[in-house]
C-alpha cells in the first residue's frame, strides 16, 4: 500500500523550462543556445545545485564567460530574472492538496540551488510537504543513488510504500533501482492516470 508520494520540484510542482524561458526572452535560437550553455547547462549550475559554490561565485564565473563570448548582457538578464519564472503549477498543487486530504504524506526530492529553495519555501504550497531532500543541502545531485537513500533513511520510508514523480527519465530510473515506484512526469493528466493505475483514486478536475 502506498503511503508516501515524493515530488520533484522544478518541472513538476513549479515551472522550470530553461530553453523555453530563454527563447521567450531572446527570440533567437543562437543566443538561446549560447546563454543556456553558460548558465543552466553549465558545470557551475550543477555545482550550485549541489551546494558546492555560492550564488555569488557561480554568477561571477558565468558572467565572465558571458563577457568572453559577447553576451554578458544576456547572461546578466537571465541571472537577474530566472528565479521569478518558478511559477507554481496549479494542477499539480491542486492534486497535492487532494492527496494530503486523503492521508498521503508528501515529500520533495529536488536538484535545486540554495536561493531557489529559499524562494520556494515562501510559497503557500510549501506547507503541504512533510519534508524532503534538496540537493544543495546534502551536496548530492540526482540521479546519484545516495540522495535517494538519504531520503529513505531521513524519513524512515519503506520503498514499497513510496511513489516518486520526476520529469527527468534518468532520475526516475535511479529511484526505480531503489525499489521505488516511479512516475515519469509528462503532464498533470498523465500523472493522474499513473496514480489511478497505482490504486490511488484521484480524478482530474478543471481549474479555471
Amino acid at each position: 500500500m502506498y503511503r508516501n508520494i515524493v515530488f520533484d520540484l522544478g518541472g513538476v510542482v513549479v515551472d522550470f523550462a530553461p530553453h523555453d524561458f530563454l527563447l521567450e526572452n531572446f527570440c533567437s535560437p543562437a543566443i538561446e543556445k549560447k546563454v543556456y550553455d553558460i548558465t543552466f547547462g553549465s558545470r557551475e549550475w550543477q555545482q550550485l545545485d549541489a551546494g558546492l559554490i555560492t550564488r555569488a561565485q557561480g554568477n561571477a564565473i558565468m558572467l565572465d564567460k558571458g563577457e568572453k563570448q559577447g553576451c554578458a548582457f544576456e547572461v546578466q538578464a537571465v541571472l537577474d530574472t530566472w528565479i521569478r519564472s518558478l511559477h507554481g503549477r496549479h494542477r499539480t498543487i491542486d492534486l497535492m492538496r487532494r492527496l494530503k486530504k486523503m492521508g498521503y504524506r508528501l515529500y520533495y526530492l529536488s536538484n535545486i540551488p540554495e536561493d531557489a529553495l529559499a524562494y520556494l519555501k515562501q510559497k503557500e504550497f510549501w506547507n503541504l510537504f512533510e519534508g524532503g531532500i534538496a540537493s544543495c543541502e546534502v551536496r548530492i545531485n540526482k540521479p546519484d543513488s545516495r540522495i535517494y537513500q538519504l531520503l529513505l533513511q531521513e524519513y524512515d520510508l519503506n520503498p514499497s510504500e513510496v511513489i516518486f514523480v520526476d520529469d527527468n527519465g534518468a532520475n526516475v530510473q535511479a529511484a526505480f533501482a531503489h525499489g521505488i515506484t516511479s512516475v515519469h512526469y509528462k503532464g498533470a493528466t498523465s500523472l493522474y492516470k499513473a496514480l489511478n493505475a497505482c490504486g490511488i483514486p484521484v480524478r482530474e478536475r478543471l481549474l479555471w
